[in-house]
């Protein structure tokens, strides 16, 4: 780009230098003209030469030479002026790129990057909140939408690592953007509660035992805090848009969300699905479709 510029610059100073001094243009018309005249002299004796050594051949590739020779000296004005054009319009271009912003396909970005999961992907550690007190997770609402809450794990360290990353950026995002404070009803599950879990029936869960992110710190279920109580009802306009916007950050972070489901919709549930990780266990893959 410096190259092209101390190119144009020195264009425009010569062209500058030409319009304003008269001497230099008659100047550097006379050398031109004693080159011109020059290399027609030359081109005379190669044409000479050149037809004593191929005859009727060189003869005519001389004749072509000298009559193309003549032709853009008759022409050299409009020589000039053509190739100043072809070197002043690009200039003009890169000038006007230069100056101007333009809007274009930039392919070093995709779209366009959400400040939190700029922040998610340069490695910023987020700390869990402090827990909350149990008795908030024993209330008839809470268990009626979420059975047994109150024997369930809400310890953060069991969650993998990623993954927890990963749901703290979100709990943020909801605070930040949207104004709903969330909460980590059930986060590691063991085996012994799944199957307990799904003992009570495919209206609480269709996976058994090991075939759950559960059992493996990368799934959780949350919920929402309001007015000093844990707001989990479906049934709750706030709450059910809550649970939207929770299934639209969580997609972005690359988690898979349970409101998604056909079968068994789970809209506090979201987990992150690596490969391999169910069926290491044997578990079927129907089993792992939906495991909640």
């Amino acid at each position: 780009m410096l190259s092209v510029l101390a190119l144009l610059f020195l264009l425009a100073t010569g062209g500058a230098a030409l319009a304003f001094f008269p001497d230099l243009r008659h100047h550097l018309s006379q050398r031109l003209c004693a080159w011109a005249q020059q290399a027609r002299r030359q081109g005379r004796s190669s044409g000479e030469a050149l037809r004593a050594r191929t005859g009727v051949a060189g003869e005519a590739v001389s004749e072509e030479i000298g009559r193309w020779s003549g032709i853009a000296w008759r022409r050299r004005q409009l020589l000039m002026l053509s190739m100043l054009a072809l070197l002043v319009l690009p200039g003009l271009a890169v000038w006007w790129r230069l100056s101007h912003r333009v809007d274009s396909y930039d392919h070093t970005v995709a779209q366009d990057v959400d400040e939190h999961v700029a922040m998610l992907l340069q490695g910023e550690q987020l700390v869990p909140p402090p827990p909350l007190p149990p008795v908030l997770f024993s209330t008839p609402e809470v268990n009626e939408w979420h059975p047994l809450a109150q024997q369930a794990s809400r310890q953060w360290e069991l969650l993998d690592g990623a993954f927890r990353q990963r749901l703290l950026q979100v709990f943020r995002v909801m605070e930040e953007r949207y104004g709903y404070r969330m909460v980590l009803v059930e986060g590691y599950r063991s085996p012994e509660r799944q199957a307990q879990l799904a003992a009570l029936g495919p209206t609480v869960t269709l996976a058994v035992a090991g075939a759950s992110y559960h059992q493996y710190g990368l799934a959780a279920d949350c919920a929402f805090m309001r007015d000093g109580k844990v707001a989990i009802s479906e049934r709750d306009p706030w709450v059910a848009r809550g649970y939207e916007l929770y299934g639209e950050v969580a997609a972005s972070l690359g988690m898979t969300w349970g409101g998604s489901w056909r079968r068994l919709r789970d809209l506090g549930h979201v987990e992150l699905r690596r490969p391999g990780v169910l069926r290491a266990t044997g578990q079927g893959a129907g089993n792992a479709v939906e495991p909640s």
